[in-house]
This record gives C-alpha cells, sequence and structure tokens, in this order.
C-alpha cells in the first residue's frame, strides 16, 4: 500500500515550502497583529481568533529572508504544531498537492543539517521544501512565547 503524502503549498518571496496537510487547520486573510512584550523573536506577536489567542510567527527570520512586515494582500496558515496552535504569516497559499510518500527526498541528501525542513518534493513546475513545524520554536523560545502569552491573561 503506498502512502499519500498531502502539503499545503505557500510562497514566501519566489520560492515555495510546503506543510503537512494535517497539521494545517486552515488559510484566512491577513488581520491585525498584536505586538507582545518579550516574546522571542520569531514572533511576530499574536491574534484573536474566534477567542483563542494564537501567536504569529515569522518563518522570514527563521528562514533568513528579506524581513518585510506583513501587508494586508498576505495570508496566515492557521496551523498545529505538537504543543500549540500557531499563525504563519505567508505571502500565498497556493495549492494542496497530494503526492505519493515516495517522492519526498530527506534534506541531508541535499544539503547536511538543513535546519526546520522535513524533506524536499520535486514538482513539475520545481522544488517544494516541507516544513517541520514542530522544529520551528526552540524549546526556550516556546517558553518564553508561553510565558509572554500567560501575562496577557
Amino acid at each position: 500500500m503506498n502512502e499519500s503524502l498531502q502539503l499545503v503549498v505557500f510562497t514566501l518571496d519566489e520560492q515555495r515550502y510546503a506543510l503537512h496537510l494535517t497539521s494545517v487547520e486552515r488559510a484566512i486573510r491577513m488581520i491585525e497583529i498584536t505586538p507582545l512584550p518579550s516574546t522571542p523573536e520569531i514572533v511576530f506577536g499574536v491574534i484573536n481568533l474566534y477567542g483563542a489567542v494564537i501567536p504569529v510567527l515569522n518563518i522570514r527570520k527563521r528562514f533568513s529572508l528579506p524581513e518585510r512586515e506583513p501587508d494586508l494582500g498576505d495570508q496566515l496558515i492557521i496551523a498545529h504544531t505538537a504543543r500549540r496552535a500557531v499563525a504563519l504569516a505567508v505571502d500565498t497559499v497556493s495549492d494542496v498537492v497530494d503526492l505519493p510518500s515516495g517522492e519526498l527526498v530527506a534534506p541531508e541528501m541535499i544539503l547536511p543539517q538543513l535546519e526546520f525542513v522535513e524533506g524536499v518534493v520535486k514538482l513539475d513546475d520545481g522544488l517544494v521544501f516541507i516544513h517541520d513545524l514542530d522544529a520551528f520554536l526552540s524549546l526556550e523560545e516556546e517558553q518564553t512565547l508561553q510565558a509572554a502569552i500567560e501575562r496577557t491573561r
């Protein structure tokens, strides 16, 4: 039995990335982000989504991409790590793809110690890097973020 790999594909600048569909709740248009003091630098702030306070992660910073503030044309991917719901600020959410799991190339086959990337898949129109969402926040960043959110309650 060949397992399927279902991915939500999104873009940052011109590069495409993906998350496993099972970790994604939804994609929404950008909404106001409230800055939250004393958070890790990867955190833009928080949003209030139906009464839930959700941190917005700056994945551009994590991947050393050119910095820019989110604008109203951007989107947020609401996803779940093993520990919490998070929102990822992205340029666009472009597609959901379904591929055989055998098409996943391990990151060490491309570049040893490629951080935060679970693997790479080749689509007809280029490569897509699959993020390891659970590795985005270090344990220290997670604890700092949790303490900052608790101070707002």
